[in-house]
């Protein structure tokens, strides 16, 4: 979490705190306010993290995305699971997302009242990986960039 806030203490944003090895912070241009948290097995390459965020100016709230900490096969699926609950994500080379509103209120649902979480694909080198995230202090940080943007 130290390594989080180092590399987010310098950029331009407000922290809002933080909670557990969640934090959440607010950027001022383009306004955006966002939880977020590192893989609790660290990277050496990648920057790997999981975020809910809000842009209030696109009207989204609680948006998740997922940054892999290595790049994808083209064609594996990437599943996040927590709890019982299974979601499969729509991806990029590298990132991954809901793949629409309805599954970002079912994920922040479940990451309420979840442990932890594991995001789930296969690399390019066929390898089959998890990065996984402990839950506790994620709704906290979740509700503080909702009401880091209310408003606005």
């Amino acid at each position: 979490m130290i390594a989080l806030a180092l590399l987010l203490a310098m950029l331009p944003r407000d922290a809002l705190g933080t909670w557990g090895s969640w934090g959440a912070f607010r950027d001022p241009s383009p306004l955006r306010c966002f939880a977020i948290a590192r893989p609790v097995a660290r990277s050496r390459d990648a920057q790997p993290f999981a975020s809910i965020a809000n842009w209030p100016g696109q009207g989204l709230r609680g948006q998740l995305h997922i940054r892999l900490s290595r790049p994808r096969s083209p064609n594996a699926r990437v599943t996040l699971a927590i709890g019982e609950r299974r979601f499969e994500l729509r991806a990029g080379d590298s990132d991954a997302w809901a793949p629409d509103a309805r599954t970002d209120v079912a994920v922040v649902a479940a990451i309420r009242d979840g442990r932890s979480m594991s995001v789930e694909t296969i690399a390019t080198t066929g390898t089959p990986f998890a990065d996984t995230y402990a839950l506790k202090g994620a709704a906290t940080a979740i509700d503080a960039a909702a009401l880091g943007c209310a408003g606005r």
